[in-house]
């Protein structure tokens, strides 16, 4: 896949976190990583090519929306409770209509706190992603876990739930990977 360099980012720009410490150079060594990565494409499941620019977007849009409804680190499922037990007399219409009501209901009160595999994906519904920049996005920040971690198998799924993770620890990432995609993902086409 052609990838384009906008830019490179200044040697001393450094995002630090209460256990990460982002670099210039740390990102350098994502990119090396690039060729070798079987999943690191900027062609997402649509078949078409997202600029580094629009998975930035989809990064930092993440970002905000953690800020906003606060981040947890890993998901909680509701308690039974929330979910009333069907009456066995009850039809499978009934049964469904309240199934069906039950999600609304949970997406409508889904504003709360999310953890940042949700809000990946929830920022892929909105004006500022969608579908491929998400998973891309999602590439990006396992290419910098690696590249922070030093072990090619590392994910950022699994590094953000960890037990000692914090919010600024996300961020940090988040915004390192916004960095990444902005400098070394392609850039957009320019008009003639």
């Amino acid at each position: 896949m052609p990838q384009s360099q906008t830019n490179t980012p200044p040697r001393t720009q450094a995002f630090t976190a209460t256990a990460v410490v982002i670099t210039t150079e740390m990102l350098e060594r994502a990119a090396r990583l690039v060729p070798d990565s079987p999943h690191m494409s900027w062609t997402g499941p649509s078949g078409e090519e997202s600029t580094g620019e629009a998975v930035a977007r989809h990064l930092e849009a993440t970002v905000d929306l953690l800020a906003t409804n606060g981040w947890d680190r890993i998901w909680t499922p509701p308690t039974p409770a929330q979910l009333a037990e069907a009456d066995a007399a009850a039809t499978t219409e009934t049964m469904l209509r309240q199934l069906l009501d039950y999600i609304r209901e949970e997406e409508r009160s889904a504003s709360g706190r999310l953890t940042a595999g949700d809000a990946l994906n929830r920022v892929a519904r909105t004006a500022d992603g969608d579908p491929d920049t998400g998973r891309i996005a999602g590439d990006v920040l396992d290419l910098v876990v690696v590249a922070l971690t030093g072990h090619p198998s590392a994910r950022f799924g699994y590094w953000s739930e960890r037990l000692n993770r914090t919010f600024a620890d996300i961020t940090a990432l988040l915004t390192a990977g916004a960095l990444f995609a902005r400098t070394y993902g392609p850039a957009p086409e320019r008009a003639a």
